[in-house]
């Protein structure tokens, strides 16, 4: 009986050290081959494919975060809030990764529930990418390659507001998702309990910026509110129809930079704005990392929704 239970102990301890070692070892950075998840519920937006691409969609993880890459296929995934609880406030959530990647994970599915838990209807838009190596060696590598940090955006005319500094690239095929899925959740608002007149966009660093190329240049899209999340902060010039913008980001950010030329931007164009600036969380926090200050910013983002009556059911 005392060698079963010398047993037992040496097992259960043998089984917490190499449970305790996976986890450490998953949050080191490194990135690990994944096989393709379901996405039962991911709806074909029909936007065409990517050309000169060199394999197919594949997915890895990252700081234990599920992420894809070699995106040919947009979809849209629905989130919608426990029956009875809705109020017809919609967002589109738009992950981040460069517009190589989506981090599906944090910044794309677990937004969402959150949102879905608060009465919010989201959808996350896993929009084209950019190719990237088709080996994941190979990609690892030029994940990691040195690269210089660009200068901060700068007014070198002296009177025209620059481009933000995270729409310098082509973003012809990620705008037509984006619109297809607007048009999509339009079309089916009446199914999917959405009151078009509260439809929003949320995004994150790269999603940010491909919410603010929506804001800026779609003439299909009439968004109710804004989202950018640790995105670029270079000014930019606000339409006349530009919805009210909420903002945040932490000062520990290394797209930040003591840059805060899209809120000016806004400020300047006369369009409500609340900037959030935290004293620390890094870049890529989705909803939180352990004890940063940053971690608050979901509740504010919603109390400021609630704040601008775009919670009240209609």
């Amino acid at each position: 009986m005392v060698n079963k239970i010398k047993y037992l102990f040496r097992i259960t301890l043998y089984l917490f050290i190499l449970f305790f070692y996976q986890s450490a070892y998953a949050q080191d950075g490194t990135i690990y081959p994944l096989d393709a998840p379901k996405e039962p519920n991911a709806i074909p937006l029909g936007t065409g494919g990517v050309s000169n691409q060199p394999a197919e969609e594949s997915w890895f993880k990252q700081w234990g975060d599920p992420m894809a890459r070699n995106i040919t296929r947009a979809t849209l995934t629905p989130f919608f809030p426990k029956p009875g609880t809705a109020n017809g406030t919609t967002v589109i959530v738009a992950p981040g990764g460069g517009f190589r990647w989506l981090s599906m994970g944090n910044e794309g599915w677990e937004v969402a529930e959150a949102l879905a838990a608060k009465g919010i209807t989201a959808f996350v838009l896993k929009y084209r990418l950019h190719p990237t190596p088709p080996g994941l060696t190979d990609f690892g590598d030029w994940m990691n390659r040195p690269r210089n940090t660009p200068p901060p955006t700068k007014d070198t005319t002296g009177n025209k507001p620059t481009t933000n500094n995270l729409l310098q690239t082509d973003l012809t095929n990620q705008l037509q998702d984006a619109e297809a899925a607007y048009a999509m959740i339009v079309k089916r608002a009446k199914e999917w309990g959405v009151d078009t007149t509260k439809i929003g966009m949320i995004g994150f660093s790269a999603g940010a910026g491909l919410t603010m190329h929506v804001t800026l240049n779609s003439k299909k899209i009439k968004l109710a509110f804004i989202g950018p999340i640790y995105g670029g902060m270079g000014p930019v010039e606000v339409p006349k129809n530009a919805p009210p913008m909420f903002c945040a980001i932490a000062s520990d950010d290394f797209l930040f930079r003591g840059q805060f030329g899209v809120i000016d931007s806004w400020f300047k164009a006369g369009i409500p704005v609340e900037f959030h600036l935290y004293q620390n969380g890094g870049h890529g926090f989705g909803l939180g990392n352990p004890n940063r200050t940053s971690n608050k910013w979901f509740d504010s983002f919603i109390y400021w929704l609630e704040v601008n009556k775009l919670l009240i059911k209609k």
